[in-house]
């Protein structure tokens, strides 16, 4: 069926590697460029540190009682993913999966975190042409980290609510921000199905 051809497919990519081999799945020799975004928040505080110190407060972060969320805007660099993974104990197979855009949408609970895949949709309008991107999610009792494949998403919204403190985001933990992610990425699909269907009405009136 059709596990059978994805599980085939992977083992083909993968030909020769051990289980938890993180590869990179980058096309046509583009050059890898990582961005780590990094809100931590509680109601009463909101720290969103530059660039240079995002994996020092991924350390730092990691056991406090606030709500962190790491956005990493690429799957292709390696090491930086290997790096996250070792800091919040992601299993190597749940971190190969994240460098594996091929995935189907799932949900896996392991010892502390839960990893849940989704593909996001964007829409161009000039070709109406959908286009779908992996975004993994793990997150924790009080952390969450999202995996994107490129710069650019659906979270602007939610990236509102946390620094104007609007709605009951900032008051509330990890597993609500997890859910409004999810939700944002759910609501996107139904924005594309009207876009999508415009696009028909416009080729059936021009046929």
């Amino acid at each position: 069926g059709d596990n059978m051809v994805l599980h085939e497919n992977r083992l083909s990519k993968n030909l020769g590697t051990p289980p938890g081999t993180l590869v990179s799945t980058i096309k046509n020799g583009a050059v890898a460029s990582t961005e780590i975004d990094i809100f931590d928040y509680d109601e009463n505080t909101l720290n969103t540190p530059p660039q240079t110190d995002a994996l020092s407060e991924c350390i730092k972060s990691k056991n406090t009682k606030t709500v962190t969320w790491i956005n990493v805007n690429s799957v292709h660099d390696i090491d930086l993913i290997r790096k996250i993974g070792e800091i919040y104990d992601i299993h190597p197979l749940v971190l190969e999966d994240i460098t594996d855009t091929t995935q189907r949408p799932k949900m896996e609970e392991y010892d502390g975190y839960i990893y849940v895949v989704m593909k996001m949709l964007t829409f161009d309008a000039n070709s109406c042409e959908v286009i779908s991107e992996q975004v993994s999610m793990v997150f924790g009792s009080s952390w969450v980290i999202t995996f994107q494949e490129n710069k650019g998403d659906v979270f602007d919204g939610i990236r509102h609510r946390i620094k104007n403190h609007t709605g009951r985001i900032r008051r509330m933990g990890a597993d609500y921000l997890a859910y409004s992610l999810i939700d944002a990425i759910v609501d996107q699909y139904f924005t594309i199905l009207e876009n999508v269907g415009a696009c028909i009405e416009e080729l059936e009136e021009s046929s």
